[in-house]
């Protein structure tokens, strides 16, 4: 294997309570995908969720500036959950030929990403 860009992100929950998916659904909608909103808002605590993935795109676009990537907008990178329940990154089809390895942590206060991007 071998690396071609990494990248990390810390955020602050703070920055997400409270958000609202009517009231606020204009300004989710532009990071979120329809189905990251969905997975969010259907925990206990929806800050903590939003704020990791939004960690996840984050370290992500770090990662793809490492390799001389064009700047992806956020809401074309999908943070999802694999069947096992571990944490994935689903890109554009221009990214194809890189394998995007994530791991997402958050605790009450803050949420962290770190992404390892590789060739297949």
């Amino acid at each position: 294997m071998k690396i071609l860009g990494i990248g990390v992100d810390i955020e602050n929950v703070k920055r997400f309570r409270g958000l609202d998916i009517k009231s606020d659904g204009r300004f989710l909608n532009k990071i979120y995908t329809k189905s990251e909103l969905q997975y969010c808002f259907s925990r206990q605590n929806p800050a903590q969720h939003l704020a990791v993935r939004f960690a996840g795109k984050e370290a992500a676009i770090k990662a793809l500036a490492g390799i001389g990537s064009k700047v992806v907008p956020v809401k074309d990178i999908q943070i999802l959950n694999a069947n096992n329940g571990s944490p994935a990154v689903k890109m554009p089809k221009a990214f194809a030929n890189v394998h995007i390895h994530i791991s997402l942590s958050h605790c009450q206060d803050k949420a962290i990403a770190f992404v390892i991007i590789d060739r297949h």
